[in-house]
């Protein structure tokens, strides 16, 4: 089992940059895939990113391409999102998740077994 704490959202204007941070528990990160999630008030939780166990594959959703990146560090058991030019549409909770699926990259929430409390963005127009 891995713990997972986010950390880093908060308030910032339209055209600003934020990088969240996911720190997890435990001796076995590399073993797990991980995404980046977010949901806005009334509406459904999304992916925003994911990234294979070795770091060398990821996707994005399309909303997000060009702006956010994510990446991982195996040996601080971490895994972040760079996140530029932020929008007001940018504005959720965002969650880390991680996976134990066969799929490297995997795309949808049922295949996480692994949430963080999540943490708020708000960006500003």
């Amino acid at each position: 089992q891995v713990q997972l704490v986010e950390s880093g959202g908060g308030l910032v204007q339209a055209g600003g940059s934020l990088r969240l941070s996911c720190a997890a528990s435990g001796r076995t990160f590399s073993s797990y895939a991980m995404g980046w999630f977010r949901q806005a008030p009334g509406k459904e939780r999304e992916l925003v990113a994911g990234i294979s166990r070795s770091g060398g594959s990821t996707n994005y959703a399309d909303s997000v391409k060009g702006r956010f990146t994510i990446s991982r560090d195996n040996a601080k058991n971490t895994v972040y999102l760079q996140m530029d030019s932020l929008k007001s549409e940018d504005t959720a909770v965002y969650y880390c998740a991680a996976s134990t699926s066969i799929f490297n990259v995997p795309r949808v929430g049922s295949l996480y077994n692994y949430w963080g409390q999540g943490t708020q963005v708000t960006v500003s127009s």
